[in-house]
């Protein structure tokens, strides 16, 4: 079998930090408000301490959609590929309190993607470091290392990437889950 290396953040489920976000600040930022790959940057740098607090005391993955048909069609790519989940769970602004991160990803991945193996959970900051024939991911950066194939998720920071960076890359972009199963499912 292929192994298939899946991200989960903005992959498997998406808007959980913007909402968090949004209910800290009392705001109604969307994605796009975002400059940067680092959602947290729309934090100001005076309610930093605070962010982190507030952070520490919540599950993000309370907050999240699960992505449009991504359980059927990951049941689907677990039936055919070597499958596994590879996410980072370090907190950038407070890395101490990244153990509950860790966990929470981990109780989601079990609550929400049941079919999948839990010994095939890696939490990971440089996915490069990994070995596999095919990565979906929505960072350019994560996306590094050996594959065949590298299918690009379309996010709020790489919806500007240009087909000829794209191209340069190897990446294929997949805007959805319907996307994923056409090209590994045929």
């Amino acid at each position: 079998m292929e192994k298939l290396i899946v991200d989960m953040d903005d992959v498997l489920c998406q808007k959980g930090y913007i909402r968090m976000i949004n209910e800290f600040l009392n705001k109604e930022y969307n994605e796009e408000d975002a400059n940067s790959y680092y959602i947290n940057d729309l934090i100001p740098k005076s309610k930093l301490e605070d962010w982190i607090e507030f952070y520490s005391k919540k599950n993000v993955y309370d907050y999240v959609d699960i992505a449009e048909n991504s359980q059927e069609v990951m049941k689907k790519l677990n039936e055919k590929y070597d499958v596994y989940i590879a996410t980072s769970y370090v907190f950038r602004d407070a890395p101490k309190v990244s153990g509950k991160t860790l966990n929470d990803k981990y109780n989601f991945l079990c609550k929400n993607f049941p079919f999948l193996d839990p010994h095939k959970f890696i939490f990971i900051y440089n996915k490069e470091l990994l070995e596999a024939d095919i990565r979906i991911d929505d960072s350019p950066n994560k996306l590094i290392g050996k594959a065949k194939l590298k299918l690009l998720f379309t996010a709020y920071h790489n919806k500007n990437m240009a087909d000829e960076e794209l191209k340069e890359n190897n990446f294929i972009r997949v805007n959805n889950w319907k996307d994923i199963e056409s090209i590994l499912l045929k």
